[in-house]
């Protein structure tokens, strides 16, 4: 196998693990359930190449700390030494000064810790797997990617708030998230279809989390979240974009303190909310309940609102992809913002994939698959000066 490029993925109760060479991945794992108060514990899913299992269960860890040490012990014992030859991260907030992947060092260390006040809750736990690995293993170079980082190539004017100027100073300004996604979506792209490449393209990155990016010669113009990956369109439980009256009218109910108000937007709303049966895709398509089906139209009909809206940032449009979860293979819900769009010029054939579009439609429209890792780990070869390895396969 090597000496593969590693990437980490940590959320509040999960680490996602990926072992690659260039971009072919040889390893992926999931440690899950940390900090969890569950009886059942932290447990671990490790799968080789080929998707077969290689480990499933409980593992002895408390935090992510313990299961990324349980983790690098089980490479070394079960994979002949395995030991990667560096580290990249996906970090959530990179703010104005941290715009490309950067080498970590102490200082870095104290750049991302700083953001934690704009990112609470992703920041600290992206933070924790890159202290422990520079403590347990100094000699293995950490790269940190950050997912504000393609967003920084828009204009003053749209990463503004109509707020009194001190308070753009003090950093509550648009950021947009999803950016090592687009990235990687603009790289394939250039691939596969120029004209999407280098002309006006809005990406629908939808899955549990989700929202859409114009690109313009595949650099970020515009995308729907903004300070947080609260705003923009309805997610999994997400609310998306809200009258910020409704906030303030609700903070005013008894019980309602910030805390719960988190909780609401961010846990309790979206597909979830609407629904009242379940945040995931597969559950509302499958169902015959009609909140159910009114879930799925409202997220389909303001992702058409957002693609109008995106149009007009861009001027025009020549191209609209889609990614992610739901946007690769949830076909009903391409159909149906297809459907909205036909304004435009959109025109798809429902049973073509991943070509959508017809001879004569205006607009292309493609499926293109994304990978985040295989993004992070391109730019820690990129900043570390090694060798990129096996291209993906196209």
């Amino acid at each position: 196998m090597g000496n593969p490029v590693a990437v980490v993925n940590a959320g509040s109760s999960t680490v996602k693990f990926s072992l690659l060479n260039g971009e072919r991945r040889v390893f992926d794992a999931l440690l899950d359930r940390l900090g969890s108060t569950s009886a059942n514990g932290a447990c671990a899913s490790l799968r080789d190449a080929q998707g077969a299992p290689l480990f499933q269960g409980p593992i002895p860890a408390d935090n992510h700390e313990d299961a990324l040490i349980w983790l690098f012990d089980w490479l070394a014992r079960a994979r002949d030494g395995c030991k990667p030859a560096a580290v990249g991260h996906r970090v959530v907030h990179g703010g104005d000064g941290l715009t490309r992947p950067v080498k970590v060092t102490g200082e870095i260390i104290e750049k991302i810790e700083a953001l934690i006040p704009l990112a609470p809750l992703h920041q600290p736990h992206n933070l924790a797997p890159i202290r422990l690995l520079a403590a347990k293993f100094p000699d293995i170079p950490q790269v940190a990617c950050f997912d504000t980082a393609f967003h920084a190539s828009q204009s003053a004017v749209e990463r503004r708030f109509a707020l009194p100027r001190e308070y753009e100073a003090a950093g509550i300004r648009r950021y947009g998230f999803h950016g090592l996604s687009y990235e990687y979506v603009a790289a394939r792209l250039a691939e596969i279809d120029p004209c999407a490449a280098d002309g006006r393209t809005i990406v629908c990155h939808l899955g549990n989390g989700a929202s859409l990016c114009a690109m313009k010669n595949g650099r970020s113009v515009a995308t729907t979240m903004s300070f947080t990956a609260l705003d923009g369109i309805p997610m999994g439980t997400r609310c998306g974009a809200i009258d910020p009256g409704v906030l303030l009218h609700l903070m005013t109910r008894p019980g309602m303190d910030a805390a719960t108000l988190s909780d609401l937007l961010y846990k309790r709303s979206g597909l979830l909310g609407l629904s009242g049966l379940s945040g995931d895709m597969r559950d509302l398509l499958a169902s015959d309940r009609p909140e159910a089906a009114e879930a799925v139209e409202y997220f389909c009909y303001r992702i058409a609102r957002e693609i109008g809206s995106l149009t007009a940032a861009l001027g025009g449009l020549d191209a609209l992809v889609f990614t992610a979860g739901i946007g690769e293979h949830a076909a009903p819900v391409r159909a149906r913002i297809c459907e909205l769009s036909t304004w435009l010029g959109v025109a798809i054939d429902p049973a073509a994939y991943p070509i959508l579009h017809t001879p004569d439609s205006r607009i292309h429209v493609l499926v293109v698959s994304t990978d985040e890792e295989a993004m992070i780990a391109r730019h820690v070869r990129r900043t570390l000066g090694l060798p990129q390895g096996s291209p993906r396969s196209l």
